[in-house]
């Protein structure tokens, strides 16, 4: 497996986070396409992979979650469903050989995004659960010009 790298440098306790391996795809994918978002619905088969999609391509939902941000700003969201599921659970976004998602923007490159999970700590749950995490019914702050 690849070496894990941090969600975010200002984040204690990040809920996700990405190996070398998938930031280097990540980058060459934001290169190719510009910015991009992954979204992880909990379906069967491929929504159970987290895909990738120029941001603004995807809409998220009132009830998405959003669970950090991986490098280069790329927010990582995720149903409300799969969320109870995973949510005292580290998720480590990597990158293998293999076709995943059709619309997924990795999908021509031969590789597919997938998930590894750990446990959080009981101190990484209590950190966690004091923010809890922004949903897509909140609205985002714009910046003025």
């Amino acid at each position: 497996m690849s070496q894990h790298v941090s969600a975010a440098a200002a984040d204690p306790v990040a809920r996700v986070g990405m190996t070398d391996a998938a930031a280097a795809m990540l980058t060459d994918l934001v290169r190719r396409h510009g910015p991009v978002m992954f979204h992880q619905s909990g379906g069967c088969c491929d929504g159970s992979s987290p895909m990738c999609y120029p941001r603004g391509e995807f809409r998220v939902g009132a009830a998405d979650v959003l669970l950090g941000e991986l490098p280069g700003e790329t927010p990582f969201w995720m149903s409300a469903d799969q969320f109870e599921y995973w949510r005292h659970t580290h998720l480590t976004v990597d990158v293998v050989p293999g076709r995943g998602g059709g619309f997924s923007l990795e999908a021509p490159e031969g590789v597919r995004f997938l998930i590894r999970s750990r446990l959080l700590t009981d101190e990484e749950v209590d950190e966690l659960e004091a923010s809890p995490p922004r949903t897509g019914a909140e609205p985002v702050a714009i910046e003025p010009d």
